[in-house]
C-alpha cells in the first residue's frame, strides 16, 4: 500500500518507518527541507533505540523515501497520514494551527480517493471538523474518507509499541475506510492484536482518556509517596502490593519527581479544556495536573532540606530528559528542578547520556560535564533526574570521593537505601524510609 506520512517528528518518522517495516511504500513529507535533507542522508532528528537502523534499511529497500514535495506525495498514495504538531494553545487546548494547513493543502492535491487519516492529537470532533475543511478546498468534488487512528508510542520503547502493540484503536465514518485501515494493519493480525474499530469522536478520546488515566495513576503514586514519608512505610513495598492486583497492575506505580514528556502534560490539560467546553468539571484530572506541578515543587524542597543553604553550592545532576532511553526535554522535571536550585543560588553540573545537545537549548548557565564521574566531580550534593541503566551501577567508592560531601538525593529511587547508607552516604529516596 502506498502512504504518505505529513510530519516527519516523532511521532511521524516512528510511525512511517514501520509501516515501511511492514512491506508499505511510505513517503514521509515535511516542510522543514534541512530535516529532509538530514534524513535522506540517514541523520535522524530525533533519538529513538533502533531507529536508525530501520531507517537505513527501508530507505536502501527503496520503501521509505523523504521529501518536501506534499503535492506529489499526496497524489502517488491512498493512505495519508497527518502527524504534524498540536502544541498546547494558552487556555489549555491543542493548537489546530498545522493540521487546518496541512489539511488545506492535502484538499488542494487530490486526484482520486483517499483516506486521510488524523494520527496527531487532536480534540474530539476534529475529524468531522477535517471533513468540512477539505469539502471547502477542493478544487473539484473528490471522493475521499476521514478516520482517526490515536498513537500509543512510548518514547524509548516506540517501535516495539507499534510492531507489538497492546491494541490499535481505529475511528471511521464509512465501510470504504474501515476496510482500507484493516488491510493496513493486516501484519498484525498474525500476532491477533485487538483491532479497536469504532467512531471518530471515540477514536479521537480514547487517546486523551488513556494519558489522562495513566497522568493520575503517577499522580497517584506520588501522593502514596508523600504519605509513605510521614508515616514510615516504603512506597516501593507499597506499590508492589498493590500492582500485583491484576485490576491495578505494576505500570506506572514508580515515584518521582512528576511525568513530562509531550503527552501527559499537554494531554491532561487539553482533555481538561474539551471538559471544560462541554460544561464539565473534570475533578480527578485537575487533581492529576495539580499534583504533577506541586511535586516538582516537593523535590526541590526535598533537595533543599538535604543539602541546606544552597548559595554557593555545587550540585551534580545525573539524568535531564524526562525518561531515559529519549533526549526529549519537553516539560521535563529537570527544567523546573534546576530552575530552582540556581533560584536559591546553587551552581549545576551536569550529564545526561543522550539528552545533552537538546538539554543546551532549554538550560542556562548549566555546566555540561563529559561523563558521570565529570559531573560528580568537586560537587557539594549529587541528585538523579532520570533513572538511565548507566546510572544504577556506579562505583559507589568512587563518588564518595569525588563529592565534597557524602551526599546522593536520588529522586528516581534507582539505589536501595541501606546498601547506600551503609557505604557512608547520606541518603534521600522518595517515599521511602
Amino acid at each position: 500500500m502506498r502512504i504518505c506520512m505529513i510530519g516527519t517528528g516523532y511521532v511521524g518518522l516512528v510511525t512511517g518507518t514501520c509501516f515501511a517495516e511492514f512491506g508499505n511504500d511510505v513517503i514521509c513529507v515535511d516542510i522543514i527541507k534541512e530535516k529532509i535533507d538530514k534524513l535522506n542522508r540517514g541523520e535522524l532528528p530525533i533519538y529513538e533505540p533502533g531507529l536508525d537502523d530501520m531507517v537505513a534499511k527501508n530507505a536502501a529497500e527503496g520503501r521509505l523515501k523523504f521529501t518536501t514535495d506534499l503535492k506529489q506525495a499526496v497524489e502517488q498514495s491512498l493512505v495519508i497520514f497527518v502527524a504534524v504538531g498540536t502544541p498546547q494553545a494558552e487556555d489549555g487546548s491543542a493548537d489546530m494551527r498545522y493540521v487546518e494547513a496541512v489539511t488545506k493543502d492535502i484538499a488542494r492535491y487530490m486526484n482520486d480517493y483517499k483516506v486521510v487519516v488524523n494520527k496527531s492529537t487532536v480534540p474530539v470532533g476534529a475529524g468531522k471538523w477535517i471533513k468540512k475543511l477539505i469539502q471547502a478546498n477542493q478544487p473539484k468534488p473528490i471522493a475521499f474518507s476521514v478516520a482517526s487512528n490515536p498513537e500509543f508510542l512510548r518514547e524509548g520503547s516506540a517501535i516495539e509499541d507499534f510492531i507489538r502493540p497492546n491494541r490499535v484503536v481505529i475511528g471511521t465514518e464509512d465501510e470504504r475506510a474501515a476496510e482500507v485501515m484493516r488491510d493496513l494493519y493486516k501484519p498484525l493480525y498474525l500476532i491477533e492484536t485487538p483491532i479497536v474499530m469504532t467512531d471518530l469522536a471515540s477514536a479521537e478520546l480514547t487517546k486523551y482518556a488513556a494519558n489522562a488515566f495513566l497522568a493520575t495513576k503517577i499522580g497517584f503514586i506520588n501522593e502514596i509517596a508523600n504519605i509513605c514519608e510521614r508515616v514510615g512505610a516504603d512506597v516501593h513495598d507499597v506499590a508492589k502490593g498493590m500492582g500485583l492486583d491484576h485490576r491495578i497492575g505494576s505500570k506506572f506505580l514508580h515515584p518521582g519527581p512528576g511525568y513530562g514528556g509531550s503527552c501527559f502534560p499537554k494531554d491532561t490539560r487539553a482533555l481538561l479544556n474539551i471538559a471544560k467546553k462541554n460544561d464539565y468539571h473534570f475533578k480527578i484530572v485537575e487533581a492529576a495536573v495539580e499534583v504533577n506541578d506541586q511535586q516538582r515543587v516537593r523535590m526541590l524542597e526535598k533537595i533543599k532540606n538535604a543539602v541546606g543553604s544552597l548559595s554557593g553550592k555545587i550540585v551534580a545532576v545525573l539524568g535531564l530528559a524526562f525518561k531515559p532511553n529519549t533526549d526529549d526535554m519537553r516539560e521535563a522535571p529537570s527544567i523546573d528542578i534546576i530552575a530552582g536550585l540556581q533560584k536559591e543560588g546553587a551552581r549545576i553540573k551536569a550529564y545526561d547520556p543522550i539528552a545533552m545537545h537538546e538539554a543546551r537549548k532549554v538550560l542556562q548557565d548549566v555546566e555540561f560535564a563529559e561523563d558521570t564521574y565529570s559531573a560528580i566531580s568537586g560537587a557539594d550534593a549529587l541528585v538523579f533526574l532520570t533513572e538511565w541503566n548507566q546510572f544504577r551501577s556506579l562505583d559507589l567508592d568512587k563518588i564518595k570521593r569525588l563529592l565534597k560531601t557524602p551526599l546522593i538525593i536520588d529522586l528516581r529511587n534507582i539505589y536501595d537505601p541501606p546498601r547506600i547508607r551503609e557505604s557512608g552516604f547520606q541518603y534521600v529516596a522518595v517515599g521511602r524510609r
